[in-house]
């Protein structure tokens, strides 16, 4: 019999402890942002029907779609996004929810593209969105929170790309370019931040354009101005506390996905070469388009695997070094009460610790366990300790230890 292949499939990863970690802390420090700004946590189911999600994204990214036939022999699909699934609740659920709806969920999708870096097949996904509202005011307070996200991270120096599809779409018509190739054409557009005009032109091409075309196309890309809307926005935003030079239109920003209809938007990181790590825009024809129900939107989704991948290359992440947390060890069989009656007391002050739970290792095996985890503190309970009610604490980043009492050791953990 062959051995079964013990690896992931393509495209998706296991986390060990260290990584999960990291993966946890970003997740906390946006959700706690999130919070902050107003925003309530909503969840959606990981598949959803395949007439929901298809025919929303755009030709290519319908592709990407997991597709299949359940046991039911329901055509089912892999949720693709966030934002689709939540505007089939706000089509379902609108009057149990209070308007305008501030929501925020993290969650994975799929996606069957190519793997590559900062690519995966399964993602996990951040998104904060405002229904209800088409004010400028809405589009602002989205741009304000992923302003105060990427500085609650750490980031410093990073870019908020801003522009109107309403731009785009003016171009097309000024272009000649027929109606039943904007977005097409607009798809195209998007990929200029990872190809170089020739790539694309050769694209636009064979969709039909003329080098004529192509090239006014991208001459009024070059020079377009910022829409009145984006100007009220930009300034708000201003308001709001971002800064000025971290504000920039940018007339060729497209944003490859069909829903958006004019504010569109895109976070870059000056120092990280892997793309935008977060993007969004207005949609307010996508909940009608399910539902019949005119209900105005506009979101962000935050690309986590590029947020901890940056934060790593910047070395964002302060804890990274840092030994956490206490070991608690078996000195002998007969002294496990003494430890347990320590993890207890620790415990119920809310401080971090573990109990070694393998009685057979020495306390060796049990330093050198403690050492391998990153642990902080050692606390030996011997025979003279137990007799004195007292603990031996070793500080495993200086190797320095002292005898405590257990009366005080609370206190000086806590002030450590």
């Amino acid at each position: 019999m062959n051995k079964q292949k013990l690896q992931t499939l393509k495209g998706f990863r296991d986390f060990l402890p260290a990584d999960a970690k990291k993966r946890q802390f970003t997740i906390e420090t946006i959700k706690q942002t999130f919070e902050l700004f107003g925003f309530e946590p909503l969840e959606t189911p990981a598949l959803e029907y395949q007439e929901v999600l298809l025919g929303k994204y755009g030709e290519e990214a319908d592709k990407l779609v997991y597709t299949f036939k359940d046991k039911g022999r329901r055509e089912v699909a892999l949720r693709y996004d966030q934002t689709v699934p939540t505007a089939r609740v706000l089509a379902t659920y609108q009057q149990r929810l209070a308007m305008p709806f501030r929501r925020y969920q993290t969650q994975p999708v799929w996606r069957a593209e190519r793997p590559q870096k900062g690519r995966f097949r399964e993602i996990l996904q951040c998104d904060a969105d405002i229904y209800g509202s088409a004010s400028p005011l809405a589009d602002t307070e989205i741009i304000s929170l992923a302003n105060s996200v990427f500085k609650n991270l750490g980031f410093q120096n990073f870019s908020i790309f801003i522009n109107d599809r309403k731009i785009l779409f003016e171009l097309m018509n000024y272009s000649s370019i027929p109606e039943n190739l904007h977005l097409q054409v607009i798809s195209e557009i998007d990929k200029l931040d990872r190809k170089d005009k020739e790539e694309v032109t050769i694209e636009l091409t064979n969709l039909g354009l003329s080098q004529k075309t192509i090239n006014h196309l991208f001459q009024h890309l070059e020079t377009s101005k910022p829409t009145e809307n984006i100007e009220k926005i930009t300034e708000y935003a201003k308001l709001m506390g971002v800064e000025k030079d971290k504000l920039k239109f940018q007339a060729r920003l497209a944003r490859g996905l069909d829903y958006y209809t004019s504010t569109i938007f895109e976070i870059k990181i000056d120092e990280y070469k892997g793309g935008s790590v977060a993007g969004g825009g207005r949609y307010d024809n996508l909940i009608e388009k399910l539902s019949g129900n005119s209900i105005p939107a506009v979101g962000i989704a935050f690309g986590i695997d590029r947020i901890i991948e940056a934060m790593q290359e910047i070395k964002l992440f302060s804890q990274e070094e840092k030994r956490l947390g206490s070991l608690i060890t078996i000195f002998n069989p007969e002294l496990i009460p003494r430890s347990l009656r320590v993890a207890r007391i620790l415990r119920q002050a809310k401080i971090p610790c573990e109990i070694f739970v393998d009685q057979t290792k020495d306390l060796k095996k049990q330093l050198k366990y403690a050492d391998k985890k990153g642990i902080k503190w050692l606390i030996v309970i011997g025979p003279d300790e137990a007799k004195n009610a007292s603990v031996i604490l070793k500080d495993l980043e200086t190797g320095y230890q002292e005898s405590i009492k257990l009366n005080d050791l609370i206190r000086y953990l806590l002030k450590r």
